[in-house]
């Protein structure tokens, strides 16, 4: 058992006893042949379709719709923004509908979420020998292989949440997180190999399921693609050197922050999880559901229900308090990471759904994707985010921040 105290992570990716069926993997430079189907005319707010890539299975449809303004610099004295993202790993639709329920949130609150995708969600599970896991046997898969339906669904619902303005970033594929091939242990080509094949299955999903019904999705995933976040939050630093040849901004991978003013590793962006209050207990909690979870049923996805309603309290609390602290003391960004699991009754999906409500309203918050975020960070002053670093979590500006911003 892992510590989960101040420091302790366990991320995971969707849950394998809800993952079954997927597989199917094609070249990187999306030249394996196949129907590219229909290419239909937008709905109402969507940008038009233009030049299909590859097999068809990706489109260039121009700018992301439903971005905000370019961002620019803080001036002297100026409060910073709050921001928070939520992100989730996986981002499959596994059929307990939680892909959208979130995505109609999001649209209802104003807010730009991180999915990060895992490659091998849109592979049916009859080509899985596609994919060749780096130190594991071919077709492995800690986390299984979605039905075909799901993979079906995952495809659409990826589609629009692109459309609605989120980012699609990476959650890699196989999810190895022990033994000799875990993750942890791989070395920055193992990296690049499993980053190459999870491009494959999003770029070639159309040669790989046979799907000639579907659109495209609607973005150039090789242009898109900037940041990521690693099974269990294991091997980050020999991922960063692959990460900045291919010229990703951030990661997400780190094994727990604390809520201060992010830094640069090997020039990409270090955006941690983070840790927070964590109600009736001396430590903190890292900023992710199932890190709550496993704290309150020890890694026991299915608790006592009798303790669900205190639970679900408990983590709402702990989003809260995080958000409180920052937002009234430094204003560090608040990294939220969550999966479409109804781990303990769903109680962590009410809970997020619950602290999103709660923060979306208040003055000065900004609900942004990693992306959003990093794009912020890359035009501020050095010097200003040298003085927003040096303050600690629930620390607050001396004089307040029109003196210490000046």
């Amino acid at each position: 058992m892992r510590d989960f105290s101040r420091r302790g992570v366990l991320g995971l990716g969707l849950g394998a006893a809800a993952a079954v069926g997927i597989a199917g993997c094609g070249s990187p430079d999306g030249s394996e042949p196949g129907s590219p189907g229909p290419i239909k005319n937008p709905r109402p707010g969507e940008k038009p379709a233009a030049k299909a890539i590859g097999d068809g299975s990706t489109a260039d449809t121009g700018p992301q719709p439903h971005q905000p303004a370019a961002p620019v610099p803080l001036q002297p004295g100026e409060t910073p923004p709050q921001f928070v993202v939520f992100s989730w790993d996986g981002a499959g639709e596994i059929g307990n509908g939680l892909f959208p329920r979130f995505l109609k949130l999001a649209k209802d609150h104003g807010a730009a979420m991180t999915f990060f995708l895992s490659g091998i969600y849109l592979l049916p599970e009859s080509k899985k020998d596609l994919y060749h896991p780096p130190n594991n046997p071919v077709g492995a898969s800690d986390i299984g292989y979605l039905k075909d339906e799901n993979v079906r669904n995952t495809l659409k619902y990826v589609r629009e949440a692109w459309l609605d303005g989120h980012e699609i970033g990476t959650h890699f594929n196989g999810h190895f997180c022990g033994g000799s091939g875990s993750v942890g242990r791989w070395t920055p080509d193992d990296w690049q190999s499993e980053i190459d094949q999870a491009v494959a299955f999003v770029t070639n999903w159309r040669t790989n399921t046979g799907f000639t019904d579907l659109e495209p999705l609607p973005f150039d995933y090789r242009k898109e693609l900037t940041g990521a976040r690693t099974p269990c939050l294991l091997g980050q630093d020999n991922l960063l050197p692959t990460a900045k040849k291919l010229g990703w901004r951030y990661d997400a991978s780190s094994p727990g922050g604390l809520q201060q003013w992010p830094v640069r590793r090997a020039g990409i962006w270090d955006l941690p999880l983070q840790a927070l209050p964590f109600p009736g207990h001396s430590f903190e909690v890292l900023s992710m559901d199932y890190n709550i979870l496993a704290n309150q049923s020890k890694s026991t996805t299915k608790g006592v229900p009798s303790n669900y309603p205190a639970w679900r309290t408990q983590a709402t609390a702990s989003y809260l308090g995080g958000f409180k602290r920052a937002y009234e003391t430094n204003r560090a960004p608040l990294f939220i990471g969550n999966h479409f699991e109804e781990w303990n009754g769903g109680i962590y999906m009410d809970a997020v759904e619950e602290a999103l409500k709660s923060m979306s309203d208040k003055k000065d918050v900004r609900l942004v994707s990693f992306r959003q975020f990093t794009d912020w960070l890359d035009v501020q002053d050095g010097r200003i985010l040298t003085k927003l670093r040096e303050l600690a979590p629930g620390q607050s500006p001396t004089g307040g921040w029109h003196t210490y911003l000046a």
